[in-house]
């Protein structure tokens, strides 16, 4: 994709500023040392053209910046330039004296803090938008180390909020003749299921029961902010390796009856908690029902990123209980295929791997009371239903890793999302199928190191087969 007319016209305004204030372009003057007073001069100017030279001056020189004058920096930022002491200090007592709207909208005003002013001035050169997405990755690399930063991190949070709101952001549909340069990013970004070649690649999005749709932003045209990816099946499928085969027999669009959306990958580290893939799935079932009216299901076969790290902590403490597990033992069998090469898990195993499962999503919380895991979270709280559990619906190296092999379907019934979203973000209810809370059982656990000795069971299956329309 060529640069847009905007960007264009702000590098023209940007060298037109240099010009002005006599600013060798030579790349000399675009030190790191420079950043300080540089920030300094930004917010003080006042002029357009002059500020412009001068915020891509600022860009320049954050660039050729080492990792070490970075960090200095933005901790220098987090600590010199918050809000206009003495002006809030004025703005407090008057609006102490005087409660009105007039003195609040000072009080608000003065309580800004100087360097939000600043990203927004960085923001106005062509690029900047991107400039600062990298910048706050840089930010959310080093706060894991230096909570002094946190207030950083909030800024750019808050900012980022505002300018990709939905009203900015573009959906477009990625297929197998979109640029170069977006399908190589949809390789690199891709976060749940690998994309291992460009023959993957074409698999997942030529045929025509496939589909892909990303959301852009005007300023970042070449940059994928997130993206999902679509199997248009007619059922609701168990396993992922099926619609992951290369040799797989594509059907027909106009046969499919279901909608599974099997990966969702966030491609800006810097848009952390900047919430896109509620809105992208939303209007994506949107898009899908105006093009193919025969679809009467919309699902995921979504991985269950913490469920094993969630069953060592259980199993490792001192009394481990897990209700519906009456051998904890079993559990440790479930571990086996990731971690010991053994020959697969048994009936038994099974068993309780699936009630320790409907546990986990149905019982277990975080600290904060919370669903542990982040991707039952973020379907959950769109007002999606916990449909299905699989057994080894996903028995790659990192699906078992991860997961034991489990994945889960999640049902986007349209006349129950609203339903569903609000009773979970006010109340913490789930929404699960019956076949889901059936498995919730309430039996005591033992610790029995004994290892059960039955047979096998086939690499895949599932909790409770059924139609997305029968819960």
């Amino acid at each position: 994709m060529s640069k847009n007319f905007l960007q264009e016209f702000l590098e023209a305004v940007a060298e037109r500023g240099r010009g002005l204030i006599g600013l060798d372009w030579s790349g000399s003057q675009a030190r790191s040392s420079d950043l300080l007073g540089l920030s300094q001069s930004l917010l003080t100017g006042r002029g357009e053209v002059s500020g412009t030279a001068l915020a891509q001056q600022w860009l320049d020189a954050y660039a050729r910046a080492d990792e070490g004058q970075r960090r200095h920096h933005l901790l220098a930022l987090a600590e010199g330039f918050g809000p206009d002491q003495p002006r809030l200090d004025a703005a407090i007592q008057a609006y102490l004296a005087d409660k009105s709207p007039r003195t609040m909208a000072e009080l608000n005003a003065a309580a800004e803090p100087r360097r939000q002013e600043l990203f927004r001035r960085l923001n106005r050169v062509a690029g900047g938008t991107a400039a600062l997405v990298r910048l706050r990755e840089d930010v959310l690399a080093a706060l894991r180390g230096d909570d002094r930063l946190e207030v950083l991190d909030q800024d750019l949070a808050h900012l980022f909020s505002s300018w990709f709101n939905r009203g900015f952001l573009m959906l477009r549909h990625i297929d197998w003749a979109t640029p170069a340069n977006i399908l190589a990013k949809v390789i690199q970004y891709e976060a749940v299921h690998t994309i291992h070649s460009w023959d993957d690649l074409r698999s997942r999005l030529e045929p025509p029961d496939r589909r892909c749709f990303a959301f852009f932003h005007p300023q970042m045209a070449d940059e994928p902010l997130v993206f999902v990816e679509v199997a248009l099946t007619r059922d609701m499928p168990a396993t992922i390796a099926p619609l992951l085969d290369l040799k797989r027999q594509p059907i027909p669009a106009e046969e499919a009856t279901t909608a599974v959306f099997y990966s969702i990958s966030n491609c800006q580290t810097g848009l952390r908690r900047v919430s896109f893939g509620n809105l992208l799935i939303k209007q994506v079932v949107e898009e899908l029902r105006r093009d193919l009216p025969r679809l009467k299901a919309f699902v995921t076969l979504s991985p269950v990123p913490g469920f094993t790290a969630w069953l060592k902590r259980e199993l490792g403490k001192e009394n481990p209980v897990i209700p519906g597990v009456a051998d904890l033992a079993l559990l440790e069998g479930l571990l086996e295929p990731a971690e010991q090469g053994g020959s697969g898990p048994t009936e038994a195993v099974r068993e309780a791997g699936l009630a320790a499962a409907a546990y986990y999503f149905l019982a277990a919380k975080t600290p904060a009371g919370t669903v542990i895991d982040p991707v039952a979270r973020f379907h959950l709280g769109n007002g999606a239903r916990l449909e299905r559990i699989n057994w080894r619906g996903d028995v790659s190296p990192n699906g078992l890793r991860q997961s034991g092999g489990l994945m889960v379907n999640y049902l986007y019934d349209l006349d129950a999302i609203e339903a569903n979203h609000e009773a979970f973000a006010n109340q913490g209810v789930i929404a699960a199928s019956s076949a889901v809370r059936k498995l919730l059982k309430t039996a005591p656990s033992k610790m029995a190191r004994s290892k059960p000795a039955m047979a096998a069971l086939p690499p895949a299956g599932d909790a409770a087969p059924q139609s997305p329309s029968n819960p």
